[in-house]
């Protein structure tokens, strides 16, 4: 039974839904290598399905622990598990490598996959294994996850802090941006530090994005952004994706609820305008299972995802329905804006 509005499933059949930061790679890989198939279809499908989803950009993450001799392996099985997938399954996912792909994917009523760095840990300082990347699919460079790496430095899961993480991009960093950007790959900037995001804003030719961030004058956290920030992404076209983490969303994490996605979609909106804001979820609950009894660094303790996955993508329609949103405001969050950056990037 569905127990939503007949306006917000209108607004779902008609969008395109692009949730713009998604870990599902280390996911297959890890259960592939359990003996698992069909892992797609078996543990997201539906939730993708109930939420509308169109398309979902997929990071590849490098744990800690296998930094930095076994980044490139580790990357390389989970595309190859990525791979295994989409053979297996394609009957409901497509492997998107273009902005068409992604019409493709809706009018065929499958899912599309992206792939995206979260950090660039698996080129090390080779620049040109860029390329290779890129012939394997992945679209979307990530330079950094909260941590440093030959690009750069990452932001941390805290209040700014002006003794630790001063470096900006690296001149590999410097010059990954340059490469990537002519080989129209999408430069997002979540988990960047400050001083790198403002060498990145002065290297730009194009569209940037923040794929999972929210407003850092709502939660006071490197890892959200300065209004600075968000008009300086605005004024290259790009766009800022949803994070659904409490401890991101709101000043009070212990109460977070759909509201306070609003209200990060409501600062931004206000702040530069509809046009500069999308989803980007990071949900991560399908990752718990691999957690030890002790919850180790990479995993924020005393947190949890608003909405839980993206079988709940209706409430946030519902919610923005509430807040006085018109249907086409919807749909450029909902995937519009995203789509505008990928035809500007990948078309060129």
């Amino acid at each position: 039974m569905n127990y939503f509005s007949d306006i917000t499933n209108e607004i779902l059949n008609e969008s395109i839904v692009i949730d713009g930061h998604f870990d599902l790679l280390m996911d297959l890989s890890r259960q592939r290598k359990l003996g698992f198939c069909k892992v797609m279809e078996s543990d997201h499908l539906e939730n993708f399905k109930k939420g509308g989803l169109t398309c979902v950009v997929s990071s590849i993450f490098i744990e800690n622990c296998l930094i930095p001799e076994l980044s490139l392996r580790e990357s390389l099985d989970q595309i190859s598990s990525f791979y295994q997938e989409i053979s297996e399954s394609k009957d409901n996912f497509i492997f998107c490598k273009t902005y068409d792909d992604v019409y493709k994917a809706k009018k065929e009523d499958k899912i599309g996959v992206f792939l995206s760095f979260e950090g660039v840990e698996p080129l090390y300082n080779d620049l040109y294994l860029l390329e290779i990347f890129y012939e394997l699919g992945v679209r979307f460079v990530g330079l950094t996850w909260s941590r440093r790496n030959y690009a750069g430095d990452g932001s941390r899961f805290s209040e700014p802090d002006t003794n630790r993480y001063l470096n900006g991009l690296s001149d590999f960093g410097v010059e990954l941006v340059k490469k990537s950007q002519k080989m129209n790959m999408i430069i997002d900037v979540s988990h960047l530090n400050d001083k790198g995001f403002w060498d990145v804003i002065k290297l730009t030719t194009k569209p940037i994005i923040a794929s999972h961030s929210n407003c850092r004058s709502i939660v006071n956290i490197e890892r959200n952004l300065t209004d600075e920030q968000i008009k300086a992404i605005a004024r290259t076209e790009g766009v800022i994706g949803i994070n659904a983490l409490n401890k991101f969303a709101s000043s009070t994490p212990e109460k977070a609820d759909v509201n306070d996605l609003v209200n990060n979609i409501d600062y931004i909106v206000n702040l530069v305008g509809i046009e500069y804001v999308g989803l980007g979820f990071d949900f991560c609950g399908h990752l718990k299972k691999y957690d030890p009894p002790i919850v180790t660094e990479n995993r924020l303790s005393n947190s949890f995802e608003i909405l839980e996955n993206q079988s709940n993508i209706p409430l946030l329609v519902e919610a923005l329905l509430e807040r006085g949103y018109r249907k086409e405001d919807i749909k450029k969050v909902l995937g519009d804006n995203f789509l505008r950056v990928y035809k500007k990037v990948f078309n060129k």
